[in-house]
């Protein structure tokens, strides 16, 4: 946690105030900014986020009762795509097997992952489209997985239809589908563009109207933009690429089918 704003607050509010009040006001402020700029600040892959990853990534498996031979391939598939080094490798297998203890607390690897995110949705779109092979691993989810994907979900305030999008966008579901509807698809780029829907892609109804419409498309551009994304693998910015062109091609279809320029 940074306190360089909240010192340099404290000493210019003494400074412009004569008074030990302006050292508390001139705090509160630096206080403000240093919150402010943690937000700012792209977070690193490095600080508090493989751990964690991995740790929930072992419960999640073990949710349903065992840990079977399609996740472990799933978390070894998504260490590879994160282009671990030997010492990140060792920490993911280290906390992978805490996560699938029997005592484990999936619940401290949930606030950790939240932390990291600082809030912003575009990296809590990374936790899941990374985690997500692995979700759907075993093909339909068992009720246990699904309340544990469910609760991250909720930590990181992503809604049940905003996952649902995201796995449809990763071809393991129809967006219109909900969670419910989960289970194993052609992934998109194996389906012609007609066969998807724009509208479900926006996340938006038939009947939305112009204004909303553009709402949803410059809402989603902003959380799935990948320059924003910072110090994250080439992997999460590729995707983030993808799903930034099916918007724009979704909006585009969607905005020809009404006429609009």
């Amino acid at each position: 946690m940074s306190v360089v704003g909240k010192l340099v607050g404290a000493i210019l509010g003494l400074i412009l105030f004569h008074h030990p009040v302006g050292l508390i006001i001139g705090a509160m402020l630096g206080h403000f900014y240093d919150n402010a700029v943690m937000r700012l600040r792209p977070p690193s892959m490095r600080g508090g986020f493989i751990e964690p990853l991995f740790a929930f990534a072992g419960a999640l498996s073990k949710s349903d009762g065992r840990v079977s031979e399609p996740e472990i391939a799933a978390t070894e598939a998504l260490m590879a795509r994160l282009h671990l080094d030997s010492e990140q490798r060792r920490a993911a297998i280290e906390r992978f097997t805490d996560g699938k203890q029997s005592g484990f607390d999936a619940a401290l690897a949930i606030g950790q992952l939240r932390a990291w995110c600082h809030g912003r949705r575009d990296l809590a779109f990374i936790v899941l489209d990374l985690l997500l092979d692995l979700v759907h691993a075993e093909g339909p989810l068992a009720d246990a997985k699904l309340a544990l994907v469910r609760k991250l979900c909720g930590a990181l305030g992503v809604s049940d239809h905003e996952l649902a999008w995201l796995s449809a966008m990763k071809g393991y579901a129809s967006a219109a589908q909900g969670p419910r509807g989960y289970g194993p698809r052609p992934p998109p780029a194996s389906r012609a563009a007609s066969e998807i829907d724009p509208y479900a892609v926006l996340g938006i109804a038939r009947d939305a109207n112009e204004r909303d419409i553009k709402r949803a498309y410059r809402k989603l551009m902003s959380q799935h933009h990948p320059d924003k994304l910072g110090d994250v693998p080439e992997e999460p910015k590729r995707r983030a690429g993808e799903r930034a062109r099916e918007i724009n091609a979704a909006y585009e279809r969607v905005k020809a089918e009404r006429g609009v320029k």
